[in-house]
């Protein structure tokens, strides 16, 4: 369960990196999510990103929101600050934070549900004021708490388990983060650990708003209507005393494919997603040719992954208020109050 902690033993001959932090140490509690979730993925992958980038573990505030996404933060990086917020406001919540203390590395982790529905409007609003952040968004297309219904990124056409099929068309995180401001857009795969630890890297490291659209099916939900097996046939004829839910382990579900190409990652149920990863000669500076691109090939079935777009000379939103080097925490009532002759002035000038 999430309330017990692994281990806390480390083996003499763990690799340390240049802080003299071993991976283990960027671990979290164990993972209560389905066996083979791509969300586990992400979150080694951040854990790889975080340990060879040479990251102090108390430097890092991780918060989230609400939903299988947001609770994953409690499974890496279990000695950094942590901030588990309401449904779709993480970013204000986070935006607080980094605006009284600016020394710390900011990590947002949501889910589709969680910033593309109710979140949508922070979502927008934290791209464009340019928050110092990196915001991963854990990306299936369902509601995964609340038993698999569509969300507002599912794509039009796409079936549930129960074969319902998603009229509604989809809204597309990296094109919303391009079209906001976003100084910073990827998308990746969750099976797709080669190409995500170095975007993860790279958005902690830029300055401004960065966002990662990781692409990370659910397994929970390819069990389907008519199966003898199926958890709801169970329930149906079975004389029980309580529900209770059990998910069967699947595999891991990965690609491994080089710049340029494309391929077809079969899910669990049958469906298949079509990944394209950017050639080596694609310009990430272009924000206009970014979102033509991304629209391009959406048109044919892919899905675009790898480093959409960044901005080289980005500014963050203390650059853009004026604010002072020191975190504003840290200043006490004399140099945060400027005086009765000083607050007069500022007065008569708004008169």
């Amino acid at each position: 369960m999430t309330y017990i902690a692994k281990p806390k033993l480390h083996h003499p001959s763990l690799t340390k990196n240049r802080v003299g932090f071993t991976r283990r140490d960027y671990e979290g509690k164990i993972s209560t999510l389905c066996a083979g979730c791509g969300h586990d993925s992400i979150s080694a992958a951040i854990i790889q990103a975080c340990w060879e980038l040479d990251i102090e573990p108390h430097r890092v505030a991780k918060l989230s929101g609400i939903g299988c996404s947001s609770k994953t933060p409690d499974y890496f990086l279990g000695n950094s600050h942590g901030f588990n917020t309401v449904h779709g406001r993480m970013p204000s919540v986070l935006t607080g934070a980094y605006l009284a203390n600016r020394e710390l590395i900011y990590l947002g982790v949501s889910g589709d549900g969680d910033s593309a529905s109710i979140g949508l409007g922070q979502f927008a609003h934290v791209m464009r004021r340019g928050v110092n952040m990196t915001y991963i968004v854990e990306n299936n297309g369902v509601y995964g708490l609340t038993k698999g219904q569509f969300s507002a990124t599912a794509d039009k056409g796409s079936k549930s388990k129960r074969g319902q099929v998603n009229n509604d068309a989809p809204i597309d995180l990296v094109t919303l983060a391009l079209v906001m401001g976003a100084t910073f857009v990827g998308r990746g795969f969750s099976g797709d650990k080669t190409q995500l630890v170095p975007l993860i890297k790279s958005a902690l490291a830029h300055q401004g708003a960065a966002v990662i659209d990781v692409l990370s099916p659910c397994l929970a939900f390819n069990n389907h209507t008519g199966s003898t097996k199926s958890y709801d046939y169970v329930r149906e004829h079975n004389e029980a005393v309580n529900r209770l839910d059990f998910w069967p382990p699947r595999e891991e579900i990965t690609a491994d494919y080089g710049e340029g190409e494309v391929t077809d990652v079969r899910q669990h149920d049958g469906s298949v997603v079509r990944l394209r990863k950017l050639h080596a000669d694609y310009d990430p500076t272009d924000r206009i040719r970014a979102m033509s691109y991304i629209q391009e090939h959406a048109a044919r079935g892919e899905v675009v992954t790898g480093l959409l777009y960044v901005d080289v000379d980005s500014r963050d939103l203390h650059r853009q208020l004026g604010t002072v080097e020191q975190p504003l925490n840290t200043l006490g009532a004399g140099q945060l109050c400027p005086g009765t002759t000083a607050l007069q002035k500022i007065n008569a000038s708004l008169r």
